[in-house]
């Protein structure tokens, strides 16, 4: 049986394809078509996971959209209504958006995939989200939270779990609690992620890499437009934002009346703590300052409420297993929190866990609840997407003339690549297929020495041309990283597969690699096994024999506002416009300036 679950027109586009239970391929729209955050019809990421499936539309069992649009229209309708004419613009533009695509998504699909109307289902957002994480879980049972902006009302669930394996038990996700909008933990971080000079939802991060280099100062006032209550729900106060009314401002004079003028987008950012070079900035720096408390103002107080939803989640099913989903479940300096200070003793986060990952959650729905098919899988690993073999990867370069080594002993690259990273080198990771979700997990990577603090601020200004202060991720052997990371269980764990945790870096090991211990002693780690990933694996364990430190620096393999690359002509372009010396794209290696063995 196959069914196709599809997202899009509100955040990130994309595509999965179930067969029998098991994922075939998943892949987000900005991955192939190459605009960021692209949500438009996913067009080439179902033609995609077609292809990967050696199937056509007509094939296909079922189509399931990951959201209801008619009642998201109805949300919109009403609360443009109950603030009109403040509303004007913002239901112009929804009303234009909804009427030339969005309401005709079952004629698009329809239409596009030559299938019969009655194999298209809806399914509603945030059991999108619920299926997503439990679904593809270890847990045969599991407490549920889902937090995001908004789906067509809800903005956060809690609820519980259960499911059928190999015909024993029932599939069930009894999602018994919502928070619905405007009452949002995504749209208020989302408010200051505006205010902070940041884009929402792609800003949101940088909110987590400028809240270290603070103090959480302004707690109070944030406190001012949110009330947490100790039964896991919260309320905001509406009076200080626009976002139910405002197409283009999410928050009002009276917020700025409490945290005054917002930074300026694109603005040069730098504290003493990340900057100490540029002590004699005074003015720019306490002002920089200012911002970065601010951050981690808005980062507790984040924090304390998803901690609160978490203890009263727990006090209401007795679980001892959580799955999270939604936007809000990407902030993994939270997720470590929730780990250590709630009474859950395992966190599965599904990694694709924004409105792409809905795509996933909605055939999974569909399969389990709705056909109740007994489950099959539990995700492990992310390598969803398209792949390139050596052939492919060889007339490229051929095509392009571009001059490459080529080795056929995989040790011998290996061995190659490791000697390059010790001596400084940095290194483009090309191989496999690319990953599901936002994380780069040693498929599309740029890799590099971790010993040195230099190279991260080498890797910022030079390769990824981003922010100084923005982090990088330590990756380290699944069976070395409780020497190094203070997490509970590490080699079991699942959220350090998926880079979904900053865990405390321990005391003697703080200097060991500077590049990717984050401000306050931290890292936000991957795990990595032999089983998951040999070559990449490899990479790690000979880097760790070479100098007795089993980790290197990962970041995702792009350019500042880009996305990840996914195809030999995306890697090879983004190795050509930046400061990365080597790139590894298959069996084969490319240096710069066409430098060759």
């Amino acid at each position: 049986m196959d069914i196709l679950g599809v997202s899009c027109f509100y955040h990130d586009s994309a595509a999965a394809l179930l067969r029998d239970g098991q994922v075939v391929a998943a892949t987000m729209e900005e991955r192939l078509t190459r605009k960021k955050h692209d949500n438009g019809f996913p067009s080439k990421s179902i033609d995609f996971c077609l292809e990967r499936g050696g199937i056509k539309g007509t094939d296909l069992d079922y189509v399931v959209f990951y959201e209801k649009p008619m009642v998201k229209i109805g949300r919109i309708l009403q609360t443009s209504l109950g603030t009109f004419p403040r509303s004007w613009d913002f239901w112009r533009e929804a009303v234009t958006a909804y009427v030339s695509e969005k309401m005709w998504i079952k004629s698009l699909l329809q239409n596009y995939l030559n299938i019969a109307p009655e194999k298209i289902l809806f399914c509603d957002h945030h059991m999108s989200h619920a299926a997503s994480a439990f679904f593809v879980s270890p847990f045969d049972e599991a407490a549920v939270l889902t937090v995001d902006g908004v789906g067509e009302w809800t903005t956060t669930t809690m609820g519980q779990a259960t499911s059928n394996w190999n015909g024993e038990g029932a599939n069930k996700i009894d999602l018994f609690w919502e928070q619905r909008f405007p009452h949002s933990i995504g749209l208020l971080y989302s408010a200051f992620t505006t205010f902070l000079g940041f884009e929402v939802n792609e800003g949101e991060y940088k909110v987590m890499g400028m809240a270290p280099y603070g103090e959480p100062k302004y707690v109070d006032k944030v406190k001012k437009m949110i009330t947490i209550h100790s039964d896991g729900s919260y309320n905001l106060n509406m009076e200080y934002f626009s976002f139910h009314f405002s197409a283009h401002h999410s928050y009002n004079d009276k917020f700025t009346a409490v945290f005054g003028k917002p930074r300026v987008h694109g603005g040069d950012f730098f504290t003493e703590k990340s900057a100490p070079h540029r002590a004699g900035e005074k003015e720019a720096m306490e002002r920089n300052q200012y911002y970065a408390d601010v951050a981690a103002s808005i980062q507790a107080v984040t924090e304390e409420a998803l901690i609160s939803m978490a203890r009263a989640l727990h006090q209401k099913t007795g679980s001892k297993n959580l799955v999270m989903a939604g936007g809000v479940a990407l902030n993994s300096v939270a997720n470590y929190k929730l780990l250590t200070e709630t009474p859950f003793e395992d966190i599965y986060i599904q990694p694709a866990a924004g409105d792409d990952g809905g795509a996933l959650g909605a055939a999974l729905w569909a399969y389990h609840l709705v056909l109740n098919q007994p489950r099959k899988t539990i995700m492990t690993n992310t390598y969803l997407g398209q792949d390139y073999s050596d052939d492919e990867i060889r007339a490229f370069l051929d095509r392009e003339g571009i001059p490459y080594t080529y080795f056929a002993d995989d040790d011998a690259l290996i061995d190659r690549v490791v000697d390059e990273m010790v001596d400084q080198k940095v290194v483009g990771l090309f191989q496999g297929r690319f990953e599901w979700g936002p994380r780069a997990l040693g498929n599309r990577s740029i890799l590099a020495d971790p010993r040195r603090a230099e190279m991260k601020d080498i890797v910022n200004t030079k390769i990824k041309f981003r922010e100084p202060f923005r982090p990088f991720a330590p990756v380290v052997l699944t069976e070395r990283a409780a020497e190094y990371f203070d997490y509970p269980n590490v080699e079991k764990a699942m959220m350090p597969r998926f880079m979904l945790a900053v865990s405390p870096v321990k005391p003697d090991k703080i200097d060991v690699a500077k590049a990717t211990t984050h401000e306050g002693g931290t890292g936000r780690l991957q795990t990595i096994d032999r089983e998951t990933n040999l070559r990449y694996y490899e990479l790690v364990r000979r880097f760790g024999e070479a100098t007795g430190v089993p980790i290197l620096m990962n970041t995702s393999f792009n350019l500042r506002g880009e996305p990840i690359v996914s195809s030999p002509a995306n890697a090879w372009w983004t190795f050509s416009h930046s400061g990365i010396d080597w790139l590894m794209m298959g069996s084969f290696l490319v240096g710069k300036d066409g430098q060759k063995e």
